[in-house]
């Protein structure tokens, strides 16, 4: 709790609705550039951005935007990446 209040709830609610859209929107421009054969976002950035707090936004994005769908390491892991970050939140403000 020590960590939240020294950052602040409005700094982190801000970080997470940012990383969120932009989660989200790398998951359109990815497809947008699949459908065109254009550069791609390499799966590894879009894994990141979920690791990094945007698990709503990749996986939102992700159906919108139908995809990766096909892909287990991201229809599987989002959720999973999701649900293992909102844990360790709950743990942490439980135990502090």
């Amino acid at each position: 709790m020590a960590l939240i209040e020294t950052i602040g709830i409005q700094k982190i609610i801000i970080y997470l609705v940012a990383i969120n859209i932009i989660a989200f929107l790398a998951m359109g421009v990815d497809k947008w550039k699949a459908k065109r054969n254009a550069w791609r976002i390499p799966e590894q950035t879009l894994l990141s951005l979920v690791v990094l707090g945007g698990g709503i936004g990749g996986i939102a994005g992700m159906y919108v935007f139908r995809h990766k769908t096909k892909k287990t390491r991201f229809y599987i892991g989002f959720p999973v990446i999701l649900i293992v970050e909102i844990a360790v939140v709950i743990y942490l403000v439980v135990n502090t």
